[in-house]
């Protein structure tokens, strides 16, 4: 399907006519009826509120599909990524993995990324598999980018996490409180503080945000992807030094740095 048939397909599952589509991105209907006609295309702007709109990832509208070839179906397909990790740990002998693995499933279940259909547990599982891939095979730290969201996100405690105490003080450090418009820069500024005490809760929080950078076009709003952005450039420089400075990370460093970087200047170009 192409750009125009997405934009179609989706709208009318919506029950939205095209003025409607029209008046809340803000452009004419005859704009709405090009774009799916695939005359014309939304530029950047549009489209970030085409997907607010009709509530959908960006990624859903300029997808174009070819063939039966289903690319995220398996670049995304957080079964295999599960297995891999399994058997990595069995192994490399990993008993706080195996069990953060199981523990992430069952926490994370029927649960999604923003505005998109994708099971939430690909985001650890990424930073699992991520972690690997750069010859990281620390016990406590494949098993807290398992687990490094299932106390904010999904109403556990730290004590009743199946690992040792050491993975769950990594946990404790990735997870911060909530925070509103008022409190949020001094509720960062602390958390932040603490994990730059942690080389290895600093690289878990590395591995979080090139996975959160890579999809936030998903479905966060243009504000939302504003402050990921502004957040980034705030923190990440010394979340980077803090690796840097510990040998056994130094492989893992630049690798970070240039993929954080790299994101952070696309999207700035885009927006």
């Amino acid at each position: 399907m192409s750009i125009g048939q997405n934009i179609k397909s989706i709208r009318e599952e919506r029950k939205l006519t095209q003025e409607q589509v029209a008046e809340a991105v803000g452009v004419s209907f005859q704009a709405v009826s090009s774009w799916e006609r695939d005359e014309y295309r939304p530029d950047t702007d549009k489209l970030i509120k085409l997907a607010e709109v009709l509530d959908v990832s960006i990624s859903a509208i300029a997808e174009e599909k070819h063939g039966t070839f289903k690319t995220k179906e398996v670049i995304y397909n957080w079964e295999h990524m599960k297995t891999y990790v399994k058997t990595t740990a069995r192994n490399f002998k990993l008993p706080n993995t195996l069990k953060a693995v199981d523990y992430a499933v069952e926490a994370h279940e029927g649960q999604k990324r923003k505005r998109s259909h994708t099971p939430y547990i690909y985001h650890p599982l990424n930073l699992a598999c991520h972690a690997l891939a750069l010859n990281i095979i620390e016990d406590d730290v494949i098993a807290a980018c398992l687990l490094h969201d299932v106390v904010e996100d999904c109403g556990r405690t730290l004590e009743e996490l199946p690992v040792d105490d050491d993975t769950k003080e990594l946990v404790r450090l990735l997870t911060h409180g909530s925070t509103t418009d008022e409190n949020r820069e001094e509720v960062m500024d602390a958390y932040y503080g603490e994990i730059l005490k942690n080389p290895k809760a600093a690289l878990i929080k590395c591995l979080d945000r090139c996975h959160n950078l890579t999809t936030m076009s998903w479905g966060l709003s243009r504000e939302r992807v504003y402050r990921m952005i502004k957040e980034t450039e705030k923190y990440y420089p010394q979340l980077i030094k803090a690796i840097k400075a510990t040998t056994e990370y130094n492989n893992a460093y630049w690798l970070l740095q240039y993929q954080i970087e790299s994101m952070l200047d696309i999207y700035k170009r885009l927006m």
